[in-house]
């Protein structure tokens, strides 16, 4: 990816003043300004955000009278909603693949985006997402992860964010809060859920730095065999989590998204993994308390490390569906990045960074917390989980975690290691 053009989309506001000019016109006219026909099915994602989707489909139908349906698939079931929506005779004509891996399975359903109009509106062509000379999806928003904080109880506990620079100091940090815990009110981390609500924060987000850091030593961008270079730090920062929680480890299994969420919340910790997308449900702490720190995992050269920044959320647009569906569709999608209804939804309601040429700065505490880094010089860790093989290999590995979790003995880790490793060729074979 062409890292100092995505940085540029997440550090600057390019307002296209004549984009937004036109936002009064239908966006579903054609060329000869009658109506396009047709209706748009959108299966989003992003639960967190499908209030605003949903405002956004009502207030389009009203403008242009084309039907839009936004349904939104739980946490950790959109594969599966997908598949059981696309079985349907009125499928989706708007759904969204994680990237190269997630796009193997539904190639076939991708309608070539290469010279749709949304498509001109990419600040640049490394958010689009290939198949060979198809354009098959398109990156909708640009995302930050790492350790969201509560700056004021960093505060009480005697630290600032200054004091972590690394794994060895934010372990500091971390132990001490623990051993004053009764004393402070609060405990270090928030409970490291593994039902499927919250699980991906760890098998997927937190897996990402062995990965990303063993792609980097390596100079890849994929591979059809891991080495597991970096799973001794997974193994060390995953204690961290688990050790200086809420609750203990052996709770894990039954602790969901929406309990780690609570926590914070409430102030009963302060760390957090998680990531932008989290704001609208932690902005009642303030934003003067908010803060993001990157996952540190005891990598030499790591306090030159920003934070996780990328994408796995790409449009595709149901090639099987009408002609009149698909039409419906891409106007839909184009509106929604260059009308000032559609811009404003997306930049400030839901706190997204778009890739598109009508992006708008941030109002988004955390996404302005974590350019801190850039503005420092700080490299951003790239996310490299789209080349994880399978969600049978995230389960393997999040089922590993939560055992060893419950009986830290050395023997349960080498099974994480095993799911890690081996279960990466297994998975990859079997796709071939």
């Amino acid at each position: 990816m062409k890292m100092k053009k995505m940085l540029a989309v997440m550090m600057t506001a390019v307002v296209a003043t004549g984009i937004l000019a036109a936002c009064g016109s239908s966006s579903n006219e054609k060329a000869d300004g009658k109506k396009a026909d047709g209706k748009v099915y959108y299966l989003n994602f992003k639960p967190e955000a499908d209030e605003y989707w949903q405002e956004l489909a009502e207030t389009y139908t009203e403008e242009t009278g084309v039907p839009v349906t936004v349904l939104t698939a739980a946490s950790g079931e959109y594969e599966k909603t997908l598949k059981s929506e696309m079985a349907k005779t009125d499928a989706p004509t708007l759904f969204q693949v994680n990237g190269p891996v997630g796009l193997q399975g539904w190639k076939d359903y991708c309608y070539d985006l290469k010279d749709s109009d949304i498509a001109k509106e990419l600040t640049d062509d490394s958010f689009s997402l290939m198949d060979g000379d198809k354009m098959a999806g398109i990156a909708y928003v640009i995302e930050n992860y790492g350790i969201i904080y509560n700056k004021g109880l960093l505060k009480q506990a005697g630290y600032s964010a200054e004091d972590i620079t690394d794994f060895d100091s934010f372990k500091k940090v971390v132990e001490d809060i623990t051993a004053h815990k009764d004393e402070l009110g609060f405990s270090a981390f928030t409970s490291a859920g593994m039902d499927g609500s919250s699980d991906w924060r760890f098998k997927t987000h937190l897996a990402n730095l062995p990965i990303y850091y063993e792609y980097k030593d390596e100079r890849i961008n994929s591979t059809d065999a891991i080495k597991g270079t970096y799973l001794n730090n997974y193994r060390q920062i995953w204690d961290l989590y688990i050790n200086n929680a809420t609750c203990k480890p052996t709770e894990i299994s039954t602790k969901t998204a929406d309990d780690a969420t609570a926590e914070f919340v409430t102030e009963e910790a302060v760390f957090y993994q998680n990531g932008t997308w989290e704001y609208n449900n932690v902005a009642d702490l303030g934003d003067e308390n908010l803060g993001m720190l990157p996952i540190y995992i005891g990598v030499e050269g790591e306090e030159e490390q920003g934070v996780c920044t990328g994408t796995e959320n790409y449009w595709c647009v149901n090639a099987k569906a009408s002609e009149e569906d698909i039409q419906a569709t891409l106007d839909f999608m184009n509106w929604c990045v260059t009308s000032e209804t559609g811009v404003q939804s997306m930049c400030k309601d839901m706190g997204f960074v778009i890739p598109f040429n009508a992006n708008l700065e941030s109002e988004n505490v955390l996404v302005n917390e974590a350019n801190k880094y850039l503005d420092e010089g700080k490299t951003p860790v790239s996310w490299n989980f789209s080349t994880m093989p399978s969600e049978e290999w995230k389960n393997g590995v999040g089922s590993a975690l939560t055992a060893y979790a419950a009986d830290q003995k050395d023997d349960n880790w080498d099974k994480v290691v095993t799911a890690f490793v081996d279960g990466w060729a297994t998975e990859v074979a079997a796709a071939k």
